[in-house]
This record gives C-alpha cells, sequence and structure tokens, in this order.
C-alpha cells in the first residue's frame, strides 16, 4: 500500500483486501486470549498443508490433546449474521445492507477431511472435531432451528474454553501419548507450507507503478537523502540511519529475494555505488559473485 500511488486503479481493490486481513488478524488475537493457559493442550497456528493434488487447505487454529484433535475456524464478521441450510452460505446484515460469505461450516468440514486423509497417510487415527468461532462478541448469530450443524458447532469465543470441556466429556479415552502427540505437531510443521505469492502478478500491477526511495517513518514522505552516514528526510528533517532496512523488506516483499548494487541504487535513489556496497555489506546479507557481478540475498527470516 505504502508504495502504490493515491490514484491508482488498483488501489480500492487492496485496501478492501488489507481490511479482510486486518480483521482476521483481530479475530485470531481475541481467540488467543480464550486460548491462554489451556491445560492438556499443544496449539499449532496458520498452519497450511498440501493435500497431495497440487491444493492446499490452511487451519486458523490446530489443537491437540491426547483424547482429540480440534480445528477452529475463526471468523470476524459483525453484524447479524445467519447460517443458511439452503444455500450453505453465510449471510452478513450491517447497516441495512446484505452480503453473502462461503459457509465456514463446509470450510471446516473440509479441513477435518483433508487432515484426517493425511493422518491416515501416516497411520494415525484419532477424532477430529471441528468449531466455528465467532470472535466479536456483539455479533448477533443466527440459522434456522432445524439447521443442527450450525447449532451444534458455531460459537462465540466466550463460549470456547466450555464446549472444550464438552468434548473431553465426549472423548474420554486417550489415543495420543504426549510422544505422539509431538510428532504430530512436528510432522505438521515440518509439511507447513506458508503462501508465498507474486504480489505484483497477484493483483496484475506493473513494476512501473511502484512507487521507489526511502520513505520517511515521521511524514511518509519518499523523500530521505543519504546524509553524513544517515538518512535525512528533506520535508520534515526526521533522521534515520536504518530506514534502507525498511526498504530493502520493500523490495522483497514486492520483487524479488535477491538484489544487486545497481537495483538497490535505483530503488533507493542511492547515487554512489560505494554507499550502496557499505549498505549492503553492513546488513551482512549471504552474496554469490564478486564485484559488479555479486549478488545479494535477502532472506525472508531477516527482518523478523
Amino acid at each position: 500500500m505504502r508504495r502504490l500511488p493515491g490514484t491508482h486503479s488498483k488501489r480500492a481493490l487492496i485496501e478492501n483486501d488489507l481490511v479482510k486481513r486486518r480483521a482476521g488478524f483481530r479475530g485470531e488475537e481475541a481467540v488467543d486470549y480464550f486460548l491462554k493457559d489451556l491445560a492438556g493442550f499443544l496449539i499449532l497456528k496458520d498452519i497450511r498443508l498440501s493435500n497431495g493434488n497440487g491444493d492446499f487447505y490452511q487451519i486458523d487454529v490446530l489443537l491437540l490433546c491426547s483424547n482429540f484433535l480440534l480445528i477452529l475456524e475463526i471468523k470476524n464478521i459483525s453484524g447479524t449474521i445467519y447460517f443458511d441450510p439452503t444455500f450453505n452460505q453465510l449471510i452478513q446484515s450491517k447497516q441495512e445492507n446484505e452480503r453473502g460469505f462461503l459457509d465456514p461450516l463446509i470450510q471446516a468440514e473440509r479441513q477435518q477431511k483433508e487432515l484426517a486423509k493425511w493422518l491416515a497417510d501416516r497411520k494415525i487415527r484419532t477424532p477430529i472435531e471441528y468449531l466455528v468461532v465467532i470472535s466479536n462478541p456483539s455479533t448477533v448469530i443466527k440459522t434456522s432451528s432445524y439447521h443442527k450443524l450450525a447449532l451444534e458447532k458455531v460459537l462465540h469465543a466466550g463460549h470456547l474454553r466450555e464446549r472444550i470441556d464438552k468434548l473431553k466429556e465426549k472423548y474420554p479415552v486417550e489415543k495420543l501419548t504426549v510422544k505422539e502427540i509431538r510428532k504430530i505437531s512436528r510432522a505438521v510443521l515440518k509439511q507447513h507450507t506458508p503462501a508465498n505469492y507474486n504480489v505484483l502478478k497477484y493483483y496484475d500491477i506493473d513494476i512501473k507503478d511502484i512507487i521507489t526511495g526511502i520513505q520517511c517513518p515521521a511524514c511518509s514522505r519518499f523523500s530521505m537523502k543519504r546524509v553524513r552516514g544517515s538518512w535525512k528526510c528533506s520535508a520534515c528533517h526526521t533522521a534515520d540511519k536504518a530506514a534502507h532496512v525498511r526498504a530493502l523488506q520493500d523490495y522483497l516483499m514486492l520483487i524479488d529475494s535477491s538484489i544487486t548494487n545497481h537495483q538497490f541504487r535505483k530503488f533507493t535513489h542511492v547515487s554512489s555505488s560505494n554507499i550502496a556496497k557499505k549498505l549492503l555489506t553492513g546488513m551482512d546479507l549471504p552474496y554469490s559473485g564478486e564485484k559488479k557481478s555479486r549478488i545479494y540475498q535477502i532472506p525472508k527470516d531477516f527482518f523478523e
């Protein structure tokens, strides 16, 4: 967003996607509160696994205990939501507007089946349950009286601990040892494949549309210049020695995981190849090649 012009044709779409992602993130944070200090469970979050056919499925939260596994599909949707059993959709009503969503019950059920198959391939059999958790406590949840699945599986986050206790009563027999639970956890984390897509290609944005330069952390203008070993904003005069590190992070996320001295200068508007080399080597980036042919690699965990 910060490197896309305000008048760009795709900006509204990306702003809308950003709102959805932030809502999802806040929803997961809200549910984290009710999972805090949950004894006897190992908790994995944001797991993305392959189904073996080229497709992936993502689990918001996976809880593992000796008696069963529990999938949580988390939704942060405000207003009034109605689980429609006739057309298998979720309808949101807010400020006299209606909006339809894919039924999260279908999503969670698919995750359950895929995970069961994944475990069966590894000769592991244990009950797998799923719940659809509405993170916003003010959301009004509605469904028809005969939609038994929604009545059984959908709940507010505030009732999560109570529902987990009921599942413990439903599955009193231990199916897995602590050692087996840890083994499953390691296998899941090993097979976890984070979503990695080309952002510009995904939104069909020309690389020429991306704003280059060093952005000021104070006024957000791309007006920082290299002055006496630091970056100084020509608009608000803020100084920041590490401003180029954030620019490199943008380059990684938007363009490529490797960069040359020339590409770095072009992206940051640094005129001197010697200064560019000093900045790049100062970040201790791994590289290959020498002199003008040197290519610096930008590890994905460099900014963590």
